[in-house]
């Protein structure tokens, strides 16, 4: 099961992996990375309560290629955008759950906690890889 996944730093070298399920993660991110309607097929179990999860769920439900805004999944779950904000802060499997695809509702919000930064150098890619436009 896939527990989480962390960007690296710039500066950390890339490793050859050693097991399958990673092989599979590497795989499968390759793909999404060269064709972003890549469906991800990976045995997910992220960690968190349980609003986290109904919020990672919502994630898993956005088309690639459209956002929604933390209002509107706020509104979804009977919740406050802040609180999505936070559940999407804490997602340990960003891209193949797409917290990326979250938006404020005046701009793009945030990222990994970030409002700036290479966080959000790596939304934008993400979006732009997507076609999405903010």
């Amino acid at each position: 099961m896939l527990y989480r996944i962390n960007f690296l730093a710039d500066d950390v070298a890339l490793q050859v992996a050693e097991d399958g399920l990673t092989a599979q993660v590497v795989s499968q991110l390759q793909h999404y990375f060269k064709q972003a309607d890549w469906h991800f097929s990976l045995p997910l179990q992220p960690v968190g309560t349980p609003f986290q999860r109904a919020v990672w769920q919502q994630l898993q439900q956005i088309p690639m290629g459209e956002v929604r805004t933390y209002g509107e999944i706020a509104r979804a779950l009977g919740s406050g955008p802040r609180a999505v904000g936070n559940a999407c802060r804490k997602n340990p499997l960003p891209v193949v759950v797409p917290c990326h695809r979250v938006v404020a509702a005046s701009g793009p919000g945030g990222y990994a906690g970030q409002t700036q930064g290479r966080s959000m150098t790596i939304k934008g890619w993400l979006l732009a890889h997507e076609g999405v436009t903010i």
